[in-house]
């Protein structure tokens, strides 16, 4: 699944072309996504600029004077922005056609994606209004954090993947950065001190960066908008290296299933054994 990397990859490659462009229409081939595309899109869009690409969490905004689009790239989506003459290809679920000779199509095979529209302030919406704090900025701090992790006693990974804790901290980027930490996956959230919450922090900011900085990373569907893959899985410490020896003390990299989500650690250099 597309993570926080991975659809600021995506605002970034998007919005050259897109951002401040006039709508000339839209075309949905397929509007059975997780929620349907609202067919009146067809009458509301057309003449509307895009003012603004925003992403919060893993959900791209983009921001007309009637409203916004909200959309999320679900399991296997991908946007990329084409000349208007490019052929559609099976998946090719919704084209926006722009002003200036572009078009962004939305790519989907799962179509567990959405394209929804809103004309209510976002801080309202019921994808939005409940999330947590975007995690590369001041306000994903030691204090809040501790605040959240205090009065909660599951398991640490679980934690930080919940979006009321912190957005965008999806599974992959989850094991990065409590292997960074030395932090092992089911400590129980409130058992962390200041001093590893503040390491968990710094090192949940890398790790989001570097991947940022790579494109995302590589994992079956996600593609760049420009069609490359990315390039952070070169990078991966812990996911997906079970068995193969820890790059820092040689011992077999470990696999458990938490919450139905793989997790992969060194049982050496993220211990349990310190807690009673």
């Amino acid at each position: 699944m597309p993570e926080l990397p991975e659809v600021e990859t995506t605002k970034k490659g998007i919005e050259s072309k897109t951002q401040g462009q006039v709508i000339q229409s839209i075309q949905i081939r397929n509007g059975r996504l997780r929620w349907p595309v609202d067919s009146k899109l067809s009458k509301i869009l057309p003449g509307l600029v895009i003012l603004s690409i925003r992403r919060r969490a893993k959900y791209l905004l983009l921001e007309t004077r009637l409203g916004h689009i909200i959309i999320h790239l679900g399991m296997s989506g991908n946007l990329r922005v084409l000349p208007q003459s490019t052929p559609a290809k099976k998946h090719d679920h919704i084209d926006l056609n722009l002003d200036n000779g572009w078009l962004l199509r939305y790519h989907d095979p799962r179509r567990f994606g959405c394209w929804l529209w809103t004309e209510e302030p976002l801080a309202q919406h019921p994808l939005l209004k409940n999330l947590g704090p975007e995690p590369l900025t001041d306000a994903f701090n030691t204090e809040s954090l501790a605040k959240q992790l205090a009065r909660r006693s599951m398991a640490i990974k679980n934690a930080i993947m919940q979006n009321a804790i912190v957005v965008g901290v999806g599974n992959i980027y989850a094991n990065e950065a409590l292997f960074m930490s030395k932090i092992h996956p089911l400590r129980p959230a409130n058992s962390l001190n200041a001093a590893e919450i503040a390491t968990l922090i710094t090192s949940i900011k890398q790790v989001l960066t570097e991947a940022i900085n790579q494109g995302g990373t590589t994992l079956k569907d996600f593609l760049t908008p420009t069609g490359k893959p990315g390039y952070f899985e070169q990078q991966l410490q812990v996911y997906g290296r079970a068995k193969e020896p820890c790059f820092c003390c040689q011992q077999p990299i470990q696999k458990i299933i938490q919450n139905q989500r793989a997790s992969y650690f060194c049982s050496s250099c993220q211990s349990l054994s310190d807690l009673t």
